[in-house]
């Protein structure tokens, strides 16, 4: 299979596992527990249907829309994700690049493998960068003015991992970081993953690079995500600590991780302009809500007090539609950029953001809008089920 012939995210999800040891794709792909959460976050979707209107001009699309202070040309962006060095070597330059291209916004990680100055140096499309808050505070003062310095044009606060959730195929199938290659247990996963393996050798170096400076904890070795977490994220961090962010940084901020009126009204009162409705992928707290399911509430809490971003689960066209209908003002995907950007590299993402593309502009003519600004929420009807175990 080859990114021409991946017609859809599953493809690159299929091709991705082909060439991916492991421990490296079973990364991208698992969740916490039983991962219920983690499927629910897109079967949840099939809990709406969408009301098309027929007889509307529908001869121009458009797909732009307004968020976090940026015109991007398409009604979703490239979330953060962690650690894209274990994925391709073209790593997070490639995907910044390829959301450069496409007229999009890139989220990059605090765990990224490339500093936020090289990132802002490759392309000067839209960014934001997101942020944990560390033990050592004074790092996290010290991403937010290196953030002002290069130009980024939004920040995120992730609230939901003040410690890791129980991710067990990463014990299953022996994820460190950096990579073991030469372990018994996983040597012949590595050792035939050529493409990967030889990029790994060519290129073996492996750093978090934002933060090695100051929390250099891979230098006695490597460790698990889950011991990272625990030993470098900040446990007592509150409400508070999110507000003097949020003055520190004096821009688009952003909440990541909730999924309750309550916490999003909370955002709206210490100064937050958006929320990105998250449960991390399903790899957090396992039988939380997927976020389409928690986009609704939140919306008829709020108003228009923050800008609403559904972050999980999205695989199709049709789900970027249904959240903006609901009541989003945009979506961000995660793993479908990662399974591009393991299946191809940079052309990989360009497959994953072009495939999402397509499907929006052609499932947004068949529902009778010419711009996503024209959804409502007459477009969408739930339907009477309760949730269930996906299975």
């Amino acid at each position: 299979m080859s990114l021409a012939r991946c017609y859809n995210i599953d493809d690159l999800r299929k091709l991705a596992r082909r060439k991916l040891p492991s421990p490296m794709f079973n990364y991208i792909d698992g969740g916490a527990d039983d991962e219920w959460t983690l499927r629910r976050n897109t079967a949840a979707f099939d809990d709406y249907e969408l009301l098309p209107r027929y007889l509307n001009d529908i001869s121009t699309l458009d797909l732009s829309t307004r968020v976090l202070g940026c015109e991007l040309a398409l009604p979703f962006f490239l979330a953060p994700t962690g650690m894209s060095r274990l994925f391709h070597h073209h790593k997070e330059i490639g995907a910044a690049k390829a959301a450069g291209r496409a007229g999009t916004l890139y989220s990059l990680s605090t765990l990224a493998t490339t500093s936020l100055e090289d990132v802002a140096a490759a392309t000067r499309g839209p960014k934001m960068f997101q942020v944990y808050i560390f033990k050592d505070r004074e790092l996290t003062r010290e991403l937010v003015a290196r953030c002002k310095q290069a130009g980024y044009q939004a920040l995120c606060l992730t609230v939901d991992t003040p410690i890791a959730g129980n991710r067990e195929r990463d014990h299953r199938y022996g994820m460190a970081m950096p990579p073991q290659v030469f372990k018994l247990n996983t040597f012949l996963s590595y050792a035939t993953s050529f493409e990967w393996l030889l990029n790994f050798a060519l290129q073996p170096r492996f750093t978090l690079a934002n933060v090695a400076h100051r929390v250099d904890a891979l230098s006695g070795g490597a460790m698990g995500v889950i011991e990272y977490i625990g030993t470098q994220f900040d446990r007592t961090v509150s409400w508070k600590d999110a507000e003097w962010l949020a003055r520190e940084w004096g821009g688009p901020f952003v909440i990541k991780g909730m999924s309750t009126p309550e916490d999003a009204k909370q955002a709206v009162s210490i100064g937050a302009t958006a929320a990105m409705l998250s449960n991390h992928g399903g790899r957090q707290l396992d039988g939380v809500p997927a976020p389409i399911d928690t986009l609704a509430p939140i919306r008829d809490a709020i108003g228009d007090r923050l800008e609403l971003i559904v972050d999980g689960g999205i695989r199709r066209g049709t789900h970027i539609l249904k959240a903006l209908a609901l009541g989003a003002n945009a979506c961000s995907i995660g793993r479908p950029y990662l399974y591009g950007l393991a299946a191809g590299g940079e052309a990989g993402v360009d497959r994953a953001i072009a495939l999402l593309r397509e499907e929006v502009a052609r499932d947004l003519a068949l529902l009778g809008c010419r711009s996503v600004s024209e959804l409502r929420s007459d477009h969408v009807r739930a339907l009477a089920r309760s949730p269930r175990a996906p299975t």
